[in-house]
């Protein structure tokens, strides 16, 4: 269970630090650069510590499902991007192929 909680930290934190490099403005301003590069740092630590019980396969198709989805919501609620029937189909798909991926079978 531990594991799993250490992925969740890492999808976390990789999604503020991809709010933050928006919030960057291409890295012009400092505060939110350095702390983007700090939450990466913490995501891939993290992600390190769950890879040592959960299957890389797993665990990537989670991280980048999940980041995928929470962006893309945060880009629409936060940064008023468009909603759009292609964007919802793509998230959608996105989870669904994460879903496919941990079927055992």
């Amino acid at each position: 269970m531990l594991f799993w909680l250490y992925l969740l930290i890492a999808i976390l934190t990789e999604v503020v630090g991809t709010t933050l490099m928006k919030v960057s403005q291409g890295l012009t301003r400092l505060v939110p650069s350095v702390l983007m590069f700090v939450m990466y740092a913490i995501s891939f630590v993290f992600m390190a510590f769950a890879l040592k019980k959960i299957e890389v396969s797993t665990a990537y198709a989670i991280w980048s499902g999940l980041g995928t989805a929470l962006i893309a919501g945060i880009g629409i609620y936060w940064f008023q991007e468009s909603l759009t029937l292609p964007k919802v189909v793509g998230t959608v798909l996105v989870i669904a192929g994460v879903v496919l991926l941990n079927l055992k079978g």
